[in-house]
């Protein structure tokens, strides 16, 4: 499956509207751990790391970024402010995260438990494993 935006449900309410995403339903995996980040002081970058096994699902519950990813040739860029949107990310993915707004929140769901042993954190070595 390939990188892309999923819509998520989105139900209208006079007090207020509500989204919500289901494992193996909105997204294509069971949800085995969810995490955020916030905060970001202005100019930084978060991620420059692809996942051998992990997908992940990230959302912005408040403000903008924009998400930038890679598959070793071509990128991809998802800009994402509205909180009933999300971008599917699939293992071996370079992923980076920027221009966050003031306020921003992005919530991320992924498919397996933390594990630093999944992680590539260096991008030749990322495209060296891609040819594999």
């Amino acid at each position: 499956m390939k990188a892309k935006i999923v819509e998520l449900p989105k139900i209208l309410d006079g007090r207020g509207n509500l989204s919500f995403i289901e494992g193996n339903a909105h997204i294509p995996f069971k949800i085995e751990r969810t995490y955020w980040i916030y905060d970001v002081p202005g100019g930084e970058v978060r991620g420059g790391h692809a996942y051998r096994e992990n997908e992940e699902f990230v959302v912005a519950l408040s403000g903008s970024f924009d998400v930038v990813l890679s598959d070793g040739v071509s990128e991809q860029r998802f800009h994402l402010n509205r909180s009933y949107q999300g971008v599917y990310i699939p293992k071996m993915m370079w992923r980076v995260m920027e221009n966050f707004s003031t306020n921003s929140l992005a919530l991320v769901l992924s498919s397996t438990a933390y594990d630093t042993e999944d992680y590539i954190r260096d991008f030749n070595q990322f495209r060296d494993e891609q040819r594999i």
